[in-house]
């Protein structure tokens, strides 16, 4: 592991710390009884309070100091005072401890009082003060300087995404989203619980993936001998609750698709469905746009949010087209009754990929996608699904070439999925059994045959409609975030690239001589990282270290360090 000479400081600092018997880490409990924001809102002078948390800035002025003080709430000025902190004669704990062997980072306690600067800022004055965890890596923290530009900002995605607990540190305004976030499923939660409809739980380890068109991941379960994967969907299971009498039953669940990663998609999602006896798919319309409307209210305050460029509406109600009005609209294309060689040859015409594996429902998906889902911004119900792309939904009751589902667009992105579902458990068993045709064929997303399901189908289910809401995908929406990477706190990301380990005969054949080059490498760590730097400032660094720390090696003139170069 190379270390940066912060790092090792902080390192040698944690060591001073316990030779002068002071636990880095100590397992007490700290008897918190304020937070910055408590402090703030509810302020009295001179009121004794006693918080925590992590130090985020000092300005040491000799015997006093101003500091910052970060916890789960904000940031609050400090003000230590040697005199207040060590009344008698020995001044170490602030002179030591505080000024010497404390970073920012560190998390302390404090006990203190109020009161209130010349300047009127809030703060508290430190009457006593324990460190409860030492910080041995410094946080990405911006910096200012005097014309108050800030710069090294901490916002690469990459980093910010992999590293989430610094980012949510140095960031505070990222914690806002994850609030956002808990607020929507709250939200959600308190609405169907009001309408008295069952939270429960189902098998994410399932021996058929069942429920949805998507490639599982697999595993395997060593005492039973057999694959299992992990659900692409809750669907079957959530159905053979209404079979088995449930009026209502929702779940948020994980799954998980072993497909392609862009900014809306991550391989691990959340997704809400929910199921209700005695419904169609139009009660169903009516559900989801109070439903959305009621949950943007409790996450921003009003039904209206920002998208990008755009301004979203979630206020009921939405409006409504076919899918084949919508898909005539954009492309002036008639889907209605066309065979699989006339649809295949109509995408090609309009320049959409296509190929031999695609049946009817996947080229009308891929027609539908690429050329009307764009165009539809404000929150907009698609109806009336061709059956090919819909093989668990009642069929239409007007149009035996279509069924009973809506999905929900909005921003050209689909957030909900909704039918009047299928309870046939014979039509079920041929719609299954033209998957399993679809999947011979080649298509790899194409459904698994349940006969679990379907036997639970035979035994009767009411009928019922089912709603589908991609949880990350909505909370998008809200928050206004382009990438789903922004709403999930530990996003799937490649793996980290390990850094070649140097060794000290890269330095010897640069030219660095034998007894320079531990100096040398604990300084720029890499050759590359040492030539990113000037030779006159490489030579007055090492010369400048060599004295300050008194090795016993002759200095180094800048013509040899040039040859380095």
């Amino acid at each position: 592991m190379h270390l940066s000479e912060q790092e090792i400081i902080r390192r040698e600092k944690l060591e001073s710390l316990r030779k002068l018997n002071i636990n880095p880490y100590p397992a007490a409990l700290y008897p918190v009884d304020q937070t910055t924001a408590s402090i703030k809102g509810e302020f009295e002078e001179d009121k004794k309070v006693v918080i925590a948390g992590r130090l985020m800035s000092r300005r040491i002025q000799g015997k006093a100091s101003f500091a910052e003080i970060q916890d789960s709430t904000g940031k609050i000025q400090v003000y230590f005072n040697r005199d207040e902190i060590c009344p008698g004669d020995d001044k170490s704990k602030y002179n030591d401890v505080y000024k010497k062997l404390l970073d920012i980072g560190d998390f302390i306690g404090i006990e203190g009082k109020l009161f209130k600067t010349q300047v009127g800022e809030k703060t508290v004055l430190v009457e006593n003060f324990t460190l409860l965890s030492k910080s041995l890596k410094p946080l990405p923290l911006p910096k200012t300087d005097k014309e108050g530009h800030v710069f090294d900002e901490f916002n690469d995605p990459e980093l910010r995404y992999r590293q989430r607990y610094a980012d949510l540190v140095v960031n505070p305004k990222v914690k806002e989203t994850f609030v956002k976030r808990t607020k929507l499923f709250n939200a959600m939660r308190n609405f169907f619980n009001d309408k008295g409809y069952f939270e429960v739980e189902t098998p994410i380890l399932q021996s058929i993936p069942g429920g949805a068109a998507a490639r599982p991941f697999i595993t395997h379960h060593n005492a039973l001998d057999i694959p299992l994967y992990l659900r692409i969907a809750n669907e079957l299971y959530l159905k053979r609750l209404i079979v088995g009498g449930f009026d209502g039953v929702y779940e948020f669940s994980k799954n998980f698709r072993n497909e392609g990663m862009d900014r809306t998609h991550n391989p691990e999602f959340t997704a809400m469905e929910i199921y209700v006896a005695y419904k169609d798919y139009n009660w169903m319309m009516e559900f989801t746009e109070n439903l959305l409307e009621h949950c943007a209210i409790a996450v921003n305050g009003t039904t209206e949010a920002s998208f990008g460029k755009h301004q979203v509406d979630f206020k009921a109600p939405y409006a409504r087209i076919t899918m084949t009005d919508a898909i005539k609209k954009f492309t002036g294309f008639d889907i209605t009754g066309k065979s699989e060689k006339e649809l295949f040859d109509a995408a090609k015409s309009m320049g959409i990929e296509v190929d031999d594996t695609m049946g009817k429902g996947k080229l009308i998906d891929e027609i539908f996608g690429e050329k009307c889902e764009g165009n539809f911004i404000q929150p907009t119900f698609i109806t009336d699904y061709p059956k090919e792309m819909s093989p668990l939904c009642k069929e239409h009751r007007e149009n035996p070439e279509l069924t009973e589902r809506f999905e929900l667009m909005v921003c050209g992105k689909e957030i909900a999925n909704a039918y009047s579902e299928l309870n046939d458990p014979i039509d079920q068993r041929n719609r299954f059994e033209e998957q399993l045709e679809l999947s011979e064929k080649g298509d790899d997303e194409a459904m698994f045959i349940d006969n679990d399901f379907l036997r639970a189908l035979e035994y009767g289910m009411p009928p019922t409609s089912g709603l589908g809401i991609g949880m990350d995908r909505l909370i998008m929406f809200l928050t206004n975030k382009q990438s789903i990477q922004e709403v999930l706190f530990f996003p799937q990301m490649k793996p980290e690239k390990k850094a070649a380990v140097p060794k000290p005969e890269d330095f010897i054949k640069i030219g660095v001589p034998q007894e320079w080059v531990d100096t040398v490498m604990h300084e720029f760590g890499t050759v590359t990282k040492l030539r990113e730097q000037k030779a006159t400032q490489v030579h007055q660094k090492l010369n400048g270290l060599r004295k300050k720390n008194k090795l016993p090696i002759a200095a180094l003139q800048l013509d040899e360090v040039e040859k380095w170069f």
